[in-house]
């Protein structure tokens, strides 16, 4: 009889299983999907926002739901959901918050905006371009106008809403491109959001979302936790790719870069069944072992654990700098800092001015005896400045962006065409020599340094995703010129906007760009990429007494972060990378 019953509630057990995976059929009820007469009821109140400047001209709806058990005094968690109250979400949070299964959180519900041509009519639907770009416009809007809006509103009984800073109260979900948004929306803004629910998601070929699995695996881990949902037949528009593999190689990247993954593969199309059914259990996931924080993971990218060590994040070196332009370094690890108003600061190795250089600079480098080269303001020429003395003209004729000195004190000077009919130049100046151009073409050479070994220039040509690759001759010339390294661009900005490079005693090239610092192989290829907190890189250098430390700036700000590698400055002595092969 016990065998019986065990073989009846196997096949029972089966058979709710393989309908979950079935077309059509309904899935198991959870409690919490239905209204229950003993449970304490929340609002949900609609309201229209129509002054965006973000996205100027739209308007939009969106619904705010406030739980019974939200008191003003205590800051409640926050859920957004993009494309309006799916999910039955308000009478799930009813059931898990009285339960204890979910804290205290406060609903929004927003749509996508639209461009009216009258009150019926519109003339431009926003929600592809809202929902699936990459950018942190969405985002954005959010924080600045949206949330702001919502705190701004009362529940019928008068309740204030107050709302949680922190992004481990913040939880952010949608469907199809609502669950790209929210992922982007984690992935732009960590700081903001920290738990996302994905359903049915567009990572796909549409505005660049395909690109997200390749983003991941080479970005360091980010503290955000996902729970992925789709099913087997979601094919909503195969142009774009398939959209079920597509989130599987969703999953796939985020477990292989160490996130706190979970995920729902059913059976369905490109609907809500399954995502529906599935909400309150993915919303006990996401909320689970709160308020512990949502921690990053440790990622499987074999370049990370060979740069980074274990436990250094970023930190802020020089709290009164808050307008870096370019940034240098010195023999002995000090650093040289331009800013506004094109001032040079003199920076010791624990963060102290110590020399303000009242000069007018566009670019500047060291060289191996302290001395200090720079392109004066408007095309005034390269100077020299030594530790004892005055400015003194190099050459008049010279102007530029970037320029490096090598160790044998030649001197390589970016120069970005002044026009559309013209093109960029590289020039090479030799102690006691006139200028000589070594090379034309690049139309916007910006960042540049020699190669560890001093047998290759490095130029980057900002605005593009490449930065070029020349072999130096004896003479300082150059040959067999090639764009080498390859830059992820970001669509915050729709290109790289390279600050400066820099190279380790590995062989690998670090770029200074919008989406953070790229790092690359000795092959040209983007291995790791290290986001900042305060958002793009404008520059960066080794700088410490064994030039470990990895300086950087962002948003004018100074950061910097301990490595496990040397970086080896233009001037220092030559080191020689181990091969690592064609690979």
């Amino acid at each position: 009889m016990k065998q019986a019953i065990t073989i009846l509630c196997a096949l029972l057990l089966f058979n709710i299983c393989k309908a979950q995976d079935v077309v059509g059929l309904i899935y198991p009820v959870d409690p919490a999907q239905q209204a229950h007469p003993d449970i304490p009821k929340g609002e949900v109140l609609k309201f229209d926002f129509n002054t965006s400047a973000i996205y100027p001209g739209t308007k939009r709806s969106y619904w705010v739901y406030i739980p019974a058990e939200y008191k003003p005094d205590k800051p409640a968690c926050l859920y957004v959901d993009m494309d309006g109250v799916q999910f039955n979400a308000p009478t799930v949070f009813d059931y898990l918050i009285s339960k204890g299964e979910m804290p205290v959180t406060i609903g929004v519900f927003v749509s996508s905006g639209s461009v009216m041509k009258n009150d019926t009519d519109a003339i431009r639907y926003n929600r592809s371009h809202e929902f699936d770009s990459m950018n942190n416009d969405f985002v954005n809007f959010l924080i600045t106008e949206l949330l702001s809006d919502v705190e701004k509103k009362k529940s019928s009984d008068g309740r204030v809403i107050n709302i949680s800073k922190d992004a481990n109260d913040h939880a952010i979900a949608g469907a199809s491109s609502g669950a790209i948004c929210a992922f982007t929306a984690a992935w732009q803004r960590p700081d903001m959001f920290s738990r996302v629910y994905s359903a049915i998601g567009t990572y796909v070929g549409m505005r660049g979302g395909n690109d997200y699995p390749v983003l991941i695996r080479k970005t360091e881990p980010k503290p955000i936790r996902i729970f992925l949902q789709d099913g087997l037949n979601d094919a909503w528009n195969p142009l774009f790719s398939n959209w079920y593999t597509s989130n599987l190689n969703m999953e796939a990247a985020l477990s292989f870069a160490g996130y706190e993954v979970n995920h729902a593969w059913g059976n369905g199309g490109h609907d809500g069944v399954q995502a529906t059914a599935i909400f309150p259990d993915a919303m006990r996931w996401l909320w689970k072992g709160w308020p512990q924080k949502v921690l990053g993971g440790k990622s499987n990218n074999d370049m990370l654990p060979t740069i980074l060590p274990e436990g250094e994040i970023w930190q802020r070196f020089d709290e009164q700098e808050d307008h870096a332009i370019s940034i240098s370094n010195g023999p002995g690890g000090e650093l040289f800092v331009l800013g506004n108003p094109g001032w040079i600061e003199k920076i010791d190795k624990n963060g102290k001015v110590i020399e303000v250089i009242k000069h007018g600079v566009e670019a500047m480098a060291s060289d191996l005896n302290g001395k200090l080269d720079f392109i004066g303001e408007g095309g005034a020429g390269l100077f020299t400045l030594s530790p004892s003395s005055k400015p003194y003209v190099v050459s008049k004729n010279i102007h530029g962006d970037h320029l490096v000195v090598a160790d044998n004190g030649y001197i390589y000077v970016s120069q970005p065409s002044t026009n559309t009919n013209s093109s960029g130049k590289i020039w090479l100046i030799k102690p006691g020599a006139k200028p000589i151009a070594v090379d034309s073409g690049l139309r916007f050479a910006s960042a540049i340094t020699i190669s560890p070994d001093r047998s290759m220039l490095l130029v980057a040509e900002d605005n593009t995703n490449w930065i070029y690759n020349y072999v130096i001759n004896a003479d300082g010339s150059l040959k067999f010129k090639e764009r080498w390294y390859w830059l992820h661009q970001t669509d915050n900005f729709g290109y790289s906007q390279v600050g400066s490079i820099e190279m380790d005693n590995q062989g690998n090239l670090y770029a200074a760009t919008n989406l953070g610092v790229q790092v690359c192989d000795q092959n040209g290829r983007v291995r790791a990429i290290l986001q900042i907190p305060g958002g793009p890189v404008t520059g960066l250098c080794f700088g410490g007494a064994n030039f470990d430390t990895l300086y950087v700036i962002c948003n004018g700000k100074l950061y910097k972060r301990k490595l496990k590698v040397n970086g080896v400055p233009a001037w220092a002595e030559p080191v020689h990378p181990k091969e690592t092969g064609a690979g």
